[in-house]
C-alpha cells in the first residue's frame, strides 16, 4: 500500500503558486518580518523598542491583509490568473494601514474619532471596504451582505423600530470608529490576530513542514488499522490529530480524506458512509484540543479568559464526540462483517514514534506551556522554537533551505486566510455594541422565552444553525456572545464558559447539517458519493454534537468547572461520574443508530428507539434521569442478549458438519 502523505500544501486553496517568483518572495520576506514582529511583540523581547499595540495591529494588518487579494480570487473566472486590479487592491491594503502605522501614535494619544480631515475618512472607507470584500472571497456574498447590514446599522439606528432603536452617528464617525476605535478592528480582532492566533498559526506551520500530518495519520493507521472498519476508526482519530494543527474542517476532509476515504472503500465501506465518517471527523477537528479552531480563541478574547481554560473546557466533549463516532463506526463494521487491514498494509508503531517523537514532545510541551506555566500566547512561541530544534534530530524531519522557504510561505498563507475571516468581524461589533441596542435586545430575548432556560438555548442553536447554514459562524457566535448568552446566564445563572461553548458548538452543526452540510458535501466528493445520502449520514453518525451541548450546559463539571468552595476531589468526582454516564449514554445512543450494540450483537429494528432514548436519559446526566434511562435499558439488554444467544445456537445446530 503506497504511504500515506499529509501537508497542507497539498490543500492550499489559494493562488500562491500562480504568483511570478519574485512576488513569491516579496510574500514570503513580508510573512517573515511580520512573523518576527510577532514574536517580539508577544515575548517583548525588547522592552525598550516595544511598539504600541495598535502599531503593531496595524503592522500585521498591512503585512498579510494586502497579500490577501493576490492569494485569493474575486471570481472564479480569476482562479489561474491575478488580474491588475488585485495588484491595485493588495497595494491599497498594504499602504493604507501602513499610514496608520507611522500616525499610530496620534491615533492611539489624541485620537481619530471624530474624523479631523477627510484623509482620515476617507482612508477608513476604502480601508473598511477592503476588508469586506477580503471576507466575501473567502466566506461568499451572504457574509458581504451582513457585514453591510452592521455597518449601515450605526448611521440607521434611530431610526429603527422597536429593540433595534439605538443611538446614531454620523457616516464619518461610523466609518473612523470601525478602524481607529478598540470597538472595531483594533479591538477583539486585533486582540485575537495579533496576541493569540499568530503564535499558534506559525506554531501548526513549523508543525505541517516537518512532516507531522504523515507521522499523526501513520500512527493511527499503526494504532486501530488492524480492528474491524479499521480504516473508518482511522480516519476518526487521524482527523482529530490534524484538527489540532489545522483548525479548518475543509482542509482536514481533503487532507486525511483523500488517503482514510479510498481505504474505506477498499475494505467495504460503502462511499458514501466513508465520506460521512471522514466529514464527522474533520467537523470535530474545530473543538479539539490544544489547537482549535478561530472561533475558540474568539471565545477566549471575548471572554477576557485564558486560552487554556477554553482549551480545558472543550477537552472532554471532543473525546465524548470522537467516542461516539468510533463506536458508530464499529457498530457498522460489526453488523456487515467489515474486517481490519492487513498486517502488511499496517505500519511499524514502534518505528513511527521512533521517528515521531518530537512531534508529540512538542504538543506535550506546548499543553505544559498553556496549562501549568500559564505562559498563553507565549506558549504556541515556545512550542515552535522547541520543535526547530528537534527538527533536526532526524534527516527526515530536518527544516532544510527549501523546506525553510515553503514553511514561511505557509505561515504567511494561514495567517492570511485567518486575517481575512477576523478583521470583518470588526465592523459586526461594533454595528452591534455601539448602538447600545443590545441590551434591549437581551430583554427582548427573556421575555420571549419567558422563565424557559431551555426555550432559550434551542432557540440560540436554532439561530446558530440558521446563520451557519449560509456560511456565518462566527459572526453568529459573535451575535449570540452579545445578545442571547446574557441573557442565558442572566435568567437561568448557567456557567457563563458553558453557555458560550454552548453556542460554539452549535456555530458547527451547519457543516454536516442538510440542506447545506458542507463539509459532508465535500467528503461526498473526495468518496465519489451521493452528496444527499451523505449528509444524512454523517447528521446519524455525529449525532453527539446535536446534544452533548445540553449535557454540559446543564453540568459544568463536564467542561471541569466546578462551584466555588467545594473541594478538588469531590468537583473531579463529579466530572469522573457525569463522563461516565455521557460514555454509556452515547454507546446506547451510536449502537442503537447503527442497529448493533458492542459485545451483544444486531438488534431488531423495534427495540433501537427504545435503547436510544434510553441512552438519553442516561446521558443527559443527572442521577433521576440516569435511573430512568438505566430502568428501561438494563432489561432491554438483557432480552437483547438472550435474543441474539438463541440465534447463535440456531445457526449452530442448522451448520453443516
Amino acid at each position: 500500500m503506497e504511504k500515506p502523505r499529509l501537508k497542507i500544501e497539498d490543500v492550499d486553496t489559494t493562488r500562491y503558486s500562480r504568483l511570478p517568483r519574485p512576488m513569491q518572495i516579496v510574500f514570503v520576506i513580508m510573512t517573515l518580518i511580520g512573523c518576527a514582529a510577532a514574536i517580539f511583540h508577544i515575548l517583548v523581547l525588547m522592552p525598550e523598542y516595544q511598539m504600541l499595540d495598535i502599531t503593531y495591529f496595524f503592522l500585521i494588518f498591512a503585512l498579510f491583509e494586502g497579500p490577501v487579494f493576490l492569494l485569493l480570487k474575486a471570481r472564479q473566472a480569476d482562479r489561474t490568473r491575478i488580474p491588475w486590479y488585485d495588484y491595485v487592491l493588495a497595494f491599497l491594503a498594504f499602504s493604507i494601514p501602513i499610514f496608520y502605522v507611522i500616525n499610530s501614535w496620534e491615533i492611539d494619544r489624541i485620537g481619530w474619532i471624530p474624523p479631523h480631515n477627510f484623509l482620515q475618512v476617507a482612508t477608513a472607507a476604502v480601508f473598511s471596504a477592503l476588508i469586506v470584500e477580503g471576507g466575501r472571497r473567502i466566506a461568499g456574498w451572504v457574509f458581504l451582505a451582513v457585514c453591510i447590514v452592521f455597518a449601515i446599522y450605526p448611521m440607521v439606528a434611530d431610526y429603527m423600530p422597536g429593540v433595534f432603536w439605538g443611538k446614531s452617528y454620523t457616516i464619518p464617525w461610523a466609518i473612523s470608529m470601525y478602524v481607529y476605535s478598540p470597538v472595531g478592528v483594533l479591538g477583539l480582532p486585533g486582540q485575537i490576530m495579533g496576541n493569540l492566533l499568530m503564535g499558534f498559526l506559525i506554531f501548526a506551520a513549523v508543525l505541517m513542514a516537518s512532516g507531522a500530518g504523515e507521522f499523526f495519520l501513520n500512527l493511527a493507521i499503526g494504532l486501530l488499522g488492524r480492528f474491524r472498519g479499521g480504516p473508518a476508526k482511522v480516519a476518526v482519530v487521524a482527523s482529530a490529530f490534524f484538527g489540532m494543527l489545522s483548525g479548518s474542517a475543509a482542509a482536514n476532509v481533503v487532507s486525511t480524506g483523500s488517503f482514510t476515504i479510498p481505504t474505506m472503500k477498499r475494505i467495504g465501506y460503502p462511499p458514501h458512509y466513508a465520506g460521512a465518517i471522514e466529514a464527522c471527523a474533520s467537523t470535530g477537528g474545530i473543538f479539539m484540543p490544544p489547537v482549535m479552531g478561530t472561533i475558540a480563541f474568539i471565545m477566549a478574547a471575548f471572554l477576557g479568559i485564558p486560552y487554556a481554560l477554553v482549551m480545558i473546557a472543550a477537552a472532554l466533549p471532543a473525546i465524548l464526540y470522537y467516542y461516539g463516532l468510533l463506536m458508530g463506526a464499529d457498530a457498522y463494521a460489526a453488523k456487515v462483517g467489515l474486517a481490519g487491514l492487513s498486517q502488511a498494509d499496517l505500519p511499524s508503531i514502534r518505528e513511527t514514534l521512533k521517528r515521531g517523537w518530537p512531534f508529540i514532545a512538542v504538543l506535550i510541551f506546548l499543553t505544559w506551556g498553556l496549562v501549568a506555566m500559564d505562559w498563553e500566547m507565549k506558549s504556541p512561541i515556545y512550542a515552535t522554537g522547541l520543535m526547530i530544534l528537534l527538527s533536526f534530530t532526524s534527516r527526515r524531519t530536518m527544516l532544510t533551505p527549501k523546506r525553510l522557504f515553503n514553511l514561511i510561505a505557509t505561515s504567511g498563507k494561514l495567517i492570511c486566510q485567518a486575517m481575512v475571516m477576523i478583521l470583518p468581524l470588526g465592523i459586526i461589533i461594533a454595528g452591534l455594541t455601539s448602538t447600545g441596542s443590545v441590551m434591549a435586545m437581551t430583554n427582548a430575548i427573556i421575555t420571549l422565552a419567558g422563565d424557559s432556560t431551555f426555550l432559550l438555548l434551542v432557540a440560540g442553536a436554532i439561530t446558530c444553525y440558521i446563520l451557519g447554514m449560509v456560511g456565518l459562524g462566527v459572526p453568529s457566535y459573535i451575535f449570540l456572545a452579545v445578545t442571547m448568552a446574557p441573557a442565558v446566564i442572566r435568567a437561568s445563572e448557567l456557567n457563563e464558559i458553558a453557555v458560550h461553548l454552548f453556542i460554539a458548538y452549535y456555530t458547527i452543526l451547519s457543516l454536516i447539517t442538510l440542506p447545506v452540510a458542507a463539509a459532508a458535501f465535500l467528503g461526498a466528493t473526495v468518496a465519489g458519493a451521493n452528496p444527499m445520502k451523505t449528509s444524512v449520514t454523517a447528521m446519524r453518525l455525529g449525532i453527539v454534537v446535536y446534544f452533548v451541548p445540553f449535557f454540559f450546559v446543564y453540568n459544568p463539571a463536564l467542561i471541569l468547572q466546578f462551584p466555588e468552595g467545594d473541594p478538588l476531589w469531590f468537583s473531579l468526582w463529579n466530572s469522573f461520574y457525569l463522563f461516565l454516564f455521557c460514555i454509556v449514554g452515547i454507546t446506547l445512543i451510536a449502537g442503537s443508530l447503527e442497529g448493533y450494540i458492542w459485545g451483544i450483537g444486531r438488534m431488531p429494528v423495534w427495540m433501537r428507539p427504545l435503547l436510544a432514548g434510553a441512552g438519553f436519559l442516561i446521558g443527559i446526566p443527572n442521577w433521576e434521569t440516569a435511573f430512568y434511562g438505566a430502568l428501561l435499558a438494563i432489561p432491554l439488554l438483557i432480552l437483547l442478549w438472550f435474543i441474539n444467544r438463541r440465534k447463535r445456537r440456531a445457526a449452530l445446530r442448522h451448520a453443516p458438519t
